[in-house]
């Protein structure tokens, strides 16, 4: 019904049922169809039927006073957010982990806002995952398993993990031949990794530990700093020490075993229109990973 009426006031506004038809590019049957039911919905006539003039009955006159004003509120507040959502230009807030965004990523976000001045980013920066519709967050990227059924997602790429250790701490180190060795050692525990599945690069073997951990953070940059300082073998993912890695700060343990990979993922809430800011931000992050090996889950060397 609230098509008819809208249908309604573009017929007194352009006096005349043709004219309403070749402005809206509807047939003048399908007007004269859609005034018809309305009229029997309401149960008055709202138009006086004359090839010679057009003119409004006295409840047409009511109807129209009563909804013009309402009725163009509304189409203006929808042409409105139909921009919004189609147009690049304007302001977008999206969220991303502290870690990996002032880290490997920061480039995309530099390349980001080169290749699109017009769009008005705010970037919150987060190791905890902020609730997307209290902060009205358009679009985020996350890290893991992602288990809230009020957000969409879309995986945009993953991370492979492998055990690390200063060279320091090997030198010193007691047997390291298999996964069941890592259980007299001292292990660096991380939230995000609360245990370790562990893999044979050779022969697909599995192995599933769950640590008694000597030290416990829930940091994996303090993680990987305390890896290197020599205080344990670590679980980290490989987008995280590359320049340890180069500079000799940090070797590989049991480097024919991975661990688990981290899925990436771009998320925004159901329930709402991806706006073509959102979307542009989660196709140039998905292209972005896409043409970098570490977000492939290929391992180092």
């Amino acid at each position: 019904m609230f098509d008819d009426i809208a249908l309604f006031i573009h017929i007194a506004q352009n006096r005349g049922l043709a004219g309403t038809a070749a402005r809206l590019g509807l047939s003048a049957a399908t007007v004269t169809r859609r005034l018809r039911k309305l009229e029997e919905e309401v149960g008055v006539q709202l138009v006086h039927r004359s090839a010679r003039k057009f003119a409004l009955t006295s409840e047409g006159v009511a109807y129209y006073e009563a909804f013009a004003d309402l009725m163009g509120q509304a189409e203006a507040t929808l042409h409105g957010l139909s921009a919004d959502l189609n147009q690049l230009p304007g302001r977008l807030k999206a969220a991303a982990p502290t870690n990996i965004s002032i880290g490997i990523l920061q480039p995309m976000w530099s390349k980001f806002l080169h290749a699109h001045p017009e769009i008005l980013l705010t970037l919150t920066l987060s190791n905890e995952n902020k609730d997307l519709l209290d902060h009205r967050i358009d679009l985020a990227m996350r890290i893991g398993p992602q288990t809230d059924l009020r957000l969409y997602q879309k995986r945009l790429g993953t991370i492979a993990t492998i055990l690390v250790a200063s060279p320091g701490y090997l030198e010193t180190a007691g047997k390291l031949e298999a996964p069941s060795d890592l259980r007299s050692h001292r292990l660096i525990w991380i939230s995000a990794l609360p245990h370790w599945e562990l893999e044979n690069l050779d022969t697909g073997a599995r192995e599933t530990l769950h640590l008694n951990a000597q030290i416990a953070v829930d940091d994996i940059s303090l993680a990987r700093q305390l890896a290197a300082d020599g205080h344990g073998i670590a679980l980290l993912p490989v987008s995280e020490f590359p320049d340890d890695l180069r500079a000799g700060r940090l070797r590989p343990v049991l480097p024919r075993w991975q661990g688990q990979k981290r899925d990436i993922y771009a998320v925004w809430p159901t329930g709402r229109l991806l706006s073509a800011r959102a979307k542009c931000l989660r196709d140039f992050m998905e292209g972005y990973l896409a043409e970098r090996s570490v977000f492939n889950g290929e391992l180092p060397g």
